[in-house]
């Protein structure tokens, strides 16, 4: 399971647990900036491995230069490249480990785009031969917010690339 935060994780986390499926998580997200928010969201996600006794393999990579070489002049389709290149990678190590399936955390949350978030995986899956699993994990982001709260994790405000930090915080500027 690709995990872009911890809070998005815990709901989707709990539900594949119910089922008795084993699942091994993976940190891959170049997108996040500034390395500040990515080093609070990486920590987060360290506590909660900590605290539920995860399987979670890091790949701590800050990549403000790729990702802003692939979306600038495109900005408005930023959301594709995102979810393509942390999919991409989620599928290759799932091939890798000889994984039934893959799937993200980003499934939880009704600020992303969930349909395009299917296509790419379905994609992914064809490329590497993985099955993408498909969930709508929405109805319970609230159930997760409030599990959050409970184990005190780091919460952010926007969706983690400087893109939307700036809709985020900007909404109020008259200047953009």
């Amino acid at each position: 399971m690709h995990i872009c935060c911890a809070n998005c994780a815990l709901y989707p986390l709990t539900v594949i647990k119910q089922r008795d499926i084993d699942v091994k998580g993976l940190w891959f997200n170049p997108n996040i900036h500034p390395l500040t928010e990515y080093k609070s969201r990486l920590d987060a996600l360290k506590k909660l491995e900590t605290l539920w006794n995860l399987n979670i393999e890091y790949v701590d990579y800050y990549g403000l230069k790729e990702y802003l070489r692939n979306v600038v002049g495109n900005e408005d389709n930023r959301c594709e490249y995102c979810y393509s290149v942390r999919l991409e990678e989620t599928a290759k190590r799932a091939r890798d480990i000889n994984a039934d399936a893959f799937t993200t955390s980003l499934l939880v949350s009704p600020y992303q785009k969930f349909d395009m978030i299917i296509d790419i995986g379905r994609m992914m899956q064809e490329r590497y031969s993985v099955e993408f699993f498909i969930e709508d994990f929405r109805n319970g982001f609230n159930e997760g917010r409030r599990m959050s709260k409970e184990l005190e994790l780091y919460r952010q405000k926007y969706c983690g690339c400087i893109y939307s930090e700036m809709e985020r915080y900007g909404r109020n500027s008259a200047h953009r």
